[in-house]
């Protein structure tokens, strides 16, 4: 029986001749469930108006007195003219959906079998107990209605139930202790409680799994854990009790011999797939057509035991912890629709006997290990395949110029895979293509201009990472292109004005992007990517139509010119304008950006100072990168308003005063929490961005992605800020980095900064910092950059592991001494007499050194010139001897060059 839809009961009976009829009252906007009168042709109503919401008027239909028979959603029974359905579902996400509470009046309806109210909104209610009293029930759906609370346990008094969905949407709205009620279902054959809260429902093994009629199950998200594994091998013995504390596969072992759909996904079950399998087969081996197993914590290997199950259709076990190779036995799953085991650990070589799954539609194996040749007969009979997804493995197919594939691919990716040098040929032959990934696949070629014509219109395209060259006129793709980081040339192609992501990066595109920009079909863009490019003028004021921008990265051009009036963006996230000769002053149209994360103008030649309105209108930001400007100015008091930011970039400016001592109002660099390794923005628009910016950190440039929602940084380094080192820093106990190097910072260095134990660098260097550098400084046992050259600092280095671990460059231009540097302290940090004599002593003795030097030249040097200069005769028999010395090297010197 299939449970995907209800079949609904044949229609046309008229109420108007039948007792047997439900009525609802509406008044305005509100409806109501009424008391049903199943005996007498009277329609009684009664009710409440705040029972059930309808803000669109949906069941407008429903008019007292009217045939019910043909009220929308109303099912009546052909001979009987009993009302034995209500379908009541709305469309998901839908502003037309049903509301409020429940009216008991249901309870009327004896003969009410199916009852459909998925996809409604009961947020504020609990699932009705007096649902359980409906004996007559063989379907009902509540999926995704939002309903809170406990799932009532009187449910399970519903014997002739057969299909039963109370998944959530998302969100884990109900929840469930225990299972035991699903016993009572004795007709039950569908149940899908995915998103329901099950961490607590320890029994969920035995009571689903020895269920006598149950086919499909569906459990995914329900925060399920596997219990130890202990391994059944025989049938043999005593069934032991469902009641106890059974493991996992014990239950498999043991249970029904009819499941067909078992759906566990995501989930927490740590089990060895190799055990699962083995348990399966004892008691599923012919009935099982569906394995869903995807996202739990699964090891082990694949057997030749999953061959056995001879009429299973789909598989999927994807981002798991599975390694090994597949096994060929996979070969003799003839009936095999859909195989997924991305993201694992597989590996070994790609099996030929793939090529003999004639059934095969879908096949993903992508993100393993996999590595070897791929031949032609690997797909020999794949006539049915529509997806192919394999990448992210170490896997070569370079087949004949010639090859005609046997299918007809809809979606194919092979990023990673080698595939030659040459453009693949045999993409030609595919009409149907809608998303095609081949990046990093080790091309070099021009593009084809027969690609470029193909009469498919493809949904994504993704070429990154080739050699690929020649210019590019247009393309025709609706929704995503990616050919970043090859050697294209020319303007920039034209593009759908369904294009939502354009991604160029790391070409040779040349020209002004006013003919792109100023394109007024382009419209739904969200993420423009033309950086590292060689694009030249100044951006265009044509921003308008731009207004689902998200994200643009023009870095690393030649562009030159302010920020257009035009880009007031509200829905910008990323604005990265890096090393371009852009100039100005801070465009105040950049108030709009209020949903700003990143801003980058580093490295252009921006010039007034930085603007209040930061704190207050981009409240947002988490990366602020100004480096390698003009601003002037002081740091205004409001830019410690922005709590959540993490990278802080003024160096290189020429900005004054003193340092704000309301940097420890910084909320995120105050923190030792962190949140994400990345800083990404939430899925808008199905599209999840994660951040990558490059980074002056540790005294070298770097591009941070994976790890950029760890960091956390402060330079303000080549700047002219006076006055002393605010004590209020040393609050910002989440701060990784910090540099305040050639400034003109005067006083001590506070204590507390001791306290920032997270600190990786720490560069103070090119200052008049004076005093000792402070013991605290021990406890910074994470240093590996760390720089206080070129002050005024005295006394003994503080001992640690850390601070002696650096050469004496980072000490170098001050007055310090104890290990790293070879000058010695006393216990109280003065410089010994041993290692310092002479500059104890110089004030009061003379340098004797000196002066036997200052001597020795004058006794030498008129040793020999006195008696030239007081005897004649000395002096001519001297000029005589060199003039013969100089007569024999000229004729030795004119026989040579002969």
């Amino acid at each position: 029986m299939d449970f995907t839809t209800p079949k609904p009961f044949p229609y046309g009976y008229n109420c108007n001749y039948n007792p047997h009829c439900l009525s609802y009252s509406a008044t305005l906007s509100s409806f109501y469930v009424g008391v049903v009168s199943d005996g007498g042709s009277d329609i009684e109503v009664e009710g409440d108006a705040n029972d059930l919401i309808d803000p669109s008027n949906r069941l407008s239909s429903w008019v007292e007195g009217g045939d019910c028979c043909k009220w929308v959603g109303v099912v009546c029974h052909n001979s009987t003219g009993h009302v034995n359905q209500l379908h009541l579902v709305s469309p998901p996400f839908s502003p037309s959906a049903l509301g409020g509470k429940i009216n008991p009046s249901l309870l009327e309806l004896k003969h009410l079998s199916s009852l459909d109210l998925s996809y409604n909104i009961f947020s504020s209610i609990h699932i009705p107990k007096f649902l359980g009293m409906l004996d007559s029930l063989t379907y009902l759906n509540l999926a995704c209605t939002q309903f809170q609370g406990v799932i009532p346990h009187n449910l399970g008094n519903l014997s002739k139930l057969q299909y039963l969905d109370l998944r959530g949407n998302g969100v884990s709205n109900i929840e469930a202790t225990s299972l035991q009620w699903v016993s009572g279902l004795s007709s039950l054959q569908y149940l899908d409680l995915s998103y329901a809260n099950l961490s607590k429902a320890t029994d969920w093994l035995q009571v689903t799994f020895k269920h006598p009629s149950l086919l499909e199950l569906h459990l995914s998200y329900c925060g399920l854990e596997g219990p130890s594994p202990i391994i059944v091998n025989s049938l043999e013995g005593p069934i032991p009790d469902y009641s106890g504390n059974m493991s996992f596969l014990e239950v498999l072992d043991l249970s029904l011999n009819h499941l067909r759909v078992l759906d566990l996904s995501y989930n927490g079950i740590k089990q060895d797939i190799a055990e699962i399998l083995q348990s399966l087969s004892r008691c599923c081996l012919d009935s099982l057509k569906s394995l869903y197993m995807a996202d739990n914590n699964l090891f082990g290997h694949l057997t030749d035991q999953l061959g056995h199950f001879k009429n299973l259709a789909h598989l999927s076990l994807a981002r798991n912890k599975i390694s090994g190779p597949i096994p060929s036995s996979i070969g003799e799953l003839s009936s095999l629709k859909f195989f997924d085991v991305s993201e694992n650990q597989l590996n070994g070589t790609f099996p030929l006997c793939f090529g003999q799954l004639e059934s095969l539609e879908t096949l993903d194996f992508g993100y393993n290990l996999l590595e070897g040749v791929v031949l032609e007969t690997h797909f020999s009979r794949l006539s049915r395949l529509t997806t192919l997804k394999a990448s992210q493995n170490r896997l070569r197919f370079e087949p004949n110029p010639s090859w005609i594939p046997p299918f007809q691919c809809e979606i194919i990716e092979l990023s990673h895979w080698h595939l030659g040098s040459k453009f693949p040929q045999w993409l030609k032959f595919q009409n149907k293509l809608s998303v095609l990934d081949i990046s990093d696949a080790g091309i070099s070629d021009v593009m084809p201009t027969w690609f470029l014509n193909l009469p498919t219109q493809f949904e994504k395209l993704n070429l990154s990472f080739n050699q690929l060259t020649g210019e590019i006129s247009n393309l025709n793709v609706t929704d995503t292109i990616d050919l970043s980081s090859n050697r294209f040339t020319g303007p920039l192609p034209r593009v759908l004005s369904s294009l939502r992501i354009l991604f160029l990066s790391n070409n040779s595109f040349s020209g002004s992007l006013s003919e792109f920009i100023c394109n007024p079909s382009i419209s739904d863009m969200i993420v423009l990517f033309i950086d590292t490019n060689l694009l030249i003028g100044e951006i265009p004021d044509c921003w308008i139509q731009w207004r689902y921008l998200g994200y643009l990265n023009l870095e690393n051009n030649n562009l030159t010119g302010n920020i257009p009036f035009t880009f007031g963006f509200r829905n910008l996230f990323m604005l990265n304008l890096r090393n371009n000769s852009m100039f100005g002053e801070f465009s105040s149209i950049m108030q709009s950006f209020v949903s700003l994360i990143m801003l980058d103008l580093s490295e252009n030649h921006f010039s007034g100072s930085v603007p209040a309105w930061i704190g207050d209108k981009l409240s947002s930001l988490v990366i602020l990168s100004l480096r390698s400007n003009n601003f002037d100015g002081h740091i205004p008091q409001k830019i410690c308003d922005l709590q959540v930011l993490q990278i802080l970039d003024l160096a290189h400016n020429n900005i004054s005063g003193t340092i704000p001592k309301c940097f420890n109002n910084l909320g995120a660099m105050a923190t030792k929490q962190k949140g994400y390794n990345k800083v990404f923005t939430p899925e808008i628009y199905d599209f999840p961005f994660y951040f990558t910016e490059l980074l002056v950190l540790k005294g070298r440039e770097d591009e941070y992605g994976h790890t950029l929602g760890l960091v956390t940084s402060i330079d303000l380094s080549a700047n002219s800020f006076i006055g002393e080192i605010p004590k209020e820093i040393g609050s910002l106990v989440g701060l990784l980095s910090l540099n305040f190097s050639r400034n003109f910072l005067t006083g001590r260095i506070p204590d507390n900064i001791g306290n920032m134990e997270l600190m990786e660098s720490l560069d103070l260097s090119m200052n008049r910092l004076n005093g000792e550098i402070p013991p605290s400084f021990s406890k910074l046992n994470f240093l590996n950059h760390f720089n206080v050259s070129y002050n005024n600092l005295t006394g003994q280095i503080p001992t640690s592991t850390q601070l002696q671990s650096f050469e004496n460059l980072s000490y170098v231009g001050n007055h310090l001494c104890g290990p790293p540097l070879t000058k010695n302290c006393t216990s109280k940090g003065i410089l010994t007499d041993a290692t310092n004599n002479l500059s104890s002593s110089d004030g009061n003795k003379v340098n004797w050194l000196y002066v036997s030097i200052v001597l020795g030249f004058v006794m030498g040097f008129w040793g020999v010139v006195a008696p030239l200069f007081f005897f004649r005769s000395w002096r001519i028999a001297y000029y005589q001897k060199l003039d013969h010395i100089y007569g024999k090297l000229y004729v030795f010197w004119a026989t040579m060059g002969m």
